[in-house]
């Protein structure tokens, strides 16, 4: 079974998850190899993909340990259950429900489940969750985080939903344990060659701007 608080402590030393949403599973392998190849080193198969499950499998045949891959947009807990057999070390949801965060925890995967207002971040903490997804993080911007750390000093928000390469230093400078791109950074297709070349040039820009960013933060 994998260990959570260890692949939340490699997560955080990464700082950057791309959030995949493929238009199929075939296309979320191609655009996560890109991403990889451009440095990123988590990645996460959101379940609005076709075939999630699938695509993760693929990952984790090809990749075995060189990457963190995780499952996003996780809504039920047989796709909990379902990614984590299929070899993911995170899970994540959009919003926090206690039946489908308990499912994600008894996986054995560090569980991200999403939250927005301070109820709902009691809420994740009390059910004994280590880190929580902001989203949709673009809508409340870095400020929002910022309060919200301040009664809740010790939660490691992954702020996610309108992240930029541009931004992400906004939010590492109030606190983002990490941040999550998801249309920014990971297109749902490769269209040739040339664009795949663009979204590894991307990849690298961001990786560049997140560790520069928690450089300052230092």
């Amino acid at each position: 079974m994998p260990d959570g608080g260890k692949i939340l402590e490699r997560l955080g030393r990464l700082g950057l998850v791309a959030v995949v949403r493929g238009r199929s599973w075939e296309d979320a392998v191609g655009v996560s190899e890109a991403l990889l190849e451009g440095g990123v080193g988590a990645i996460e198969v959101a379940y609005t993909t076709p075939e999630a499950g699938r695509a993760l499998r693929e990952l984790s045949r090809r990749r075995g340990e060189d990457f963190l891959l995780g499952a996003g947009t996780v809504t039920a807990p047989e796709q909990a259950e379902e990614a984590a057999a299929s070899g993911a070390a995170f899970l994540v949801s959009p919003g926090f429900d206690p039946e489908l965060t308990a499912a994600m925890l008894r996986t054995g995967c560090a569980a991200l489940p999403g939250v927005l207002t301070p109820g709902e971040v009691m809420g994740a903490l009390n059910s004994g969750v280590e880190a929580l997804k902001l989203f949709p993080a673009g809508a409340v911007g870095p400020g929002y985080l910022k309060a919200l750390l301040g009664p809740f000093p010790e939660a490691r928000f992954v702020p996610t939903g309108g992240v930029t390469d541009r931004n992400a230093g906004e939010w590492f400078a109030v606190g983002a344990f990490a941040v999550g791109a998801g249309g920014a950074l990971a297109p749902p297709f490769l269209r040739d060659r040339v664009h795949r070349e663009e979204v590894v040039e991307l990849a690298r820009r961001f990786v560049e701007a997140v560790e520069r960013a928690r450089e300052e933060r230092r």
